[in-house]
């Protein structure tokens, strides 16, 4: 029904006459999304990378009228993709006025709705009941019980009213019932307790629920979609085997499977002000190395690959490096500046809290394993942007990085700090000879910050590629000679040095 016509049907006999006629839920969602496919309407915006995968999954299970489990790792978008679906039901309902269960007028559900049509007929009122009113969202907990889900006998309303308990208007009804034409969420299903799930086996297969010693039926509508982590099946939790029979299809989720979506991922999700922005520029290469941190993780020895690596981590890692930045900015009294790869301190307190580490991760540390994710990272990107010199170590002849390698085994040491002014960061690379030229030779057309920025990333690529020795300090990152460092090393120093370049 049409908006403007709404504010004129406010009885029973008034949608009658407007030719209202109602559907069950899974047919609503149906027919708007058929229309949405025909309209070519975006379906599901702002979920990237599933356009082939989890999406097609979706309309599928929509057009079939079947109730949902998204399974996937943390940080998948699982909830989000839940929420959208409130986009497609119809924008209004009429329910009968004062209805607890969103009683349709046509056929309405609760013994209050039905004393009122019994009594007013064609006169009862209705209210229009907008879509966002008609989600539910709950998250599986252990404390979770039936009288939350299904409903209880509710003393303080039977003595209230003075009714017997025998009476089905004693009744407080959970929140199932309270979603009938709704979509109803649970989240982290097998956190839900084995006894618990039981109680949800009725109301998928007959739309029966029980209260109690109540005889009642309310055969609800609703559309199910339930969230899981496929770790939980086997460690925190199970789901039933009755109840995962009742959920008709299973849809899988996954992590972006290249950097550009991902980066459009964090791009989208990142909360940076406009401001900052303005003042504080970000290049490509730092937005690449940022979401190569993540796929590092998700290959890593060091990390719980049954636990995943949210695509959070990029989210609050780019604001972290952002606000690094802008800090220095803050600091040394400039009015603009650019992200360098010392930048990347800030990166680490994103990392370490969400990452869950086996049993080697927590022998070195979630700091070490952070500062190995991002050398890991560097090292990936490295030759998009230089030639590798990993290859350069077979080959007899000079390489480009000699010159520069040079300069650090006569003994000399760049120490590169976190909190430098533009002036002193641009001193210190330029006092390395051939770093600039280098740079020059593969990338000759650069603006001067993305030099320096580039000059900075042959350093760091250096020593991840075991040409440089890479030391972290308190105030930030030195280089030195490989060779004598290993010669010199104590072993109070061994703390303070990426061991990954002597492996």
């Amino acid at each position: 029904m049409k908006l403007d016509q709404i504010d004129k049907v406010k009885t029973v006999g008034e949608l009658k006459a407007s030719g209202y006629q109602s559907r069950s839920i899974k047919e609503e969602l149906r027919s708007n999304l058929i229309r949405h496919i025909q309209q070519d309407k975006t379906a599901f915006p702002g979920i990237l990378g599933y356009n082939y995968s989890v999406i097609p999954d979706l309309q599928r299970a929509i057009l079939a009228r079947h109730n949902i489990i998204l399974l996937g790792l943390r940080g998948q978008a699982k909830t989000r993709i839940a929420r959208q679906m409130i986009d497609l039901l119809d924008e209004y309902i009429p329910i009968i006025e004062g209805s607890e269960l969103n009683d349709d007028p046509f056929s309405p559900l609760s013994r209050f709705a039905k004393d009122m049509m019994a009594e007013k007929g064609n006169d009862t009122p209705i209210r229009w009941v907008h879509r966002n009113e008609r989600y539910t969202e709950k998250l599986a907990t252990p404390d979770v019980s039936v009288a939350d889900l299904i409903g209880d006998v509710d003393p303080i309303k039977a003595a209230a009213l003075k009714l017997p308990y025998a009476d089905e208007r004693v009744i407080h009804f959970g929140l199932l019932p309270r979603s009938h034409r709704g979509i109803f969420v649970i989240n982290e299903l097998p956190d839900l307790q084995a006894r618990i799930q039981v109680a949800l086996f009725n109301i998928l297969q007959e739309g029966d629920v029980q209260i109690r010693g109540f005889k009642i039926r309310l055969p609800l509508d609703i559309q199910f979609v339930f969230t899981a982590n496929p770790e939980d099946y086997t460690n925190r939790g199970a789901i039933v085997t009755p109840l995962k029979d009742r959920i008709e299809s299973q849809i899988l989720t996954h992590y972006p499977k290249n950097l550009q979506i991902s980066r459009q991922i964090t791009e989208q999700e990142s909360k940076i002000p406009g401001a900052t922005k303005q003042r504080v520029k970000c290049h490509d290469l730092i937005r690449d190395l940022i979401e190569q941190i993540s796929f590092e993780a998700r290959q890593s020895e060091y990390i719980d690959a049954k636990s995943g690596v949210s695509a959070r981590i990029s989210i609050s890692a780019l604001e972290n490096v952002f606000s690094a930045a802008e800090r220095r900015m803050l600091i040394k009294g400039e009015d603009s500046t650019f992200i360098r790869i010392s930048d990347f301190v800030g990166v680490i307190p994103a990392i370490t809290g969400k990452i869950e580490l086996v049993y080697e991760g927590e022998q070195e540390g979630s700091a070490k394993v952070a500062h190995i994710l991002i050398g890991k990272a560097i090292r990936s990107q490295f030759p998009h942007y230089f030639p590798s010199p990993e290859k350069m170590k077979r080959q007899q002849d000079s390489t480009p990085y000699q010159k520069i390698v040079n300069w650090f085994g006569e003994g000399q040491s760049l120490d590169l700090l976190c909190d430098v002014s533009q002036k002193k960061y641009e001193a210190s690379l330029n006092q390395v000879p051939g770093l600039k030229e280098l740079v020059k030779k593969y990338h000759p057309d650069l603006d001067k910050n993305t030099q320096l920025l580039y000059m900075e990333l042959v350093l760091f690529g250096l020593a991840e590629f075991s040409f440089l020795s890479k030391y972290h300090l308190e105030e930030g990152i030195q280089f030195k000679d490989l060779l004598s460092s290993m010669l010199t090393i104590s072993e109070d120093d061994e703390d303070e040095i990426d061991t990954e370049n002597y492996q």
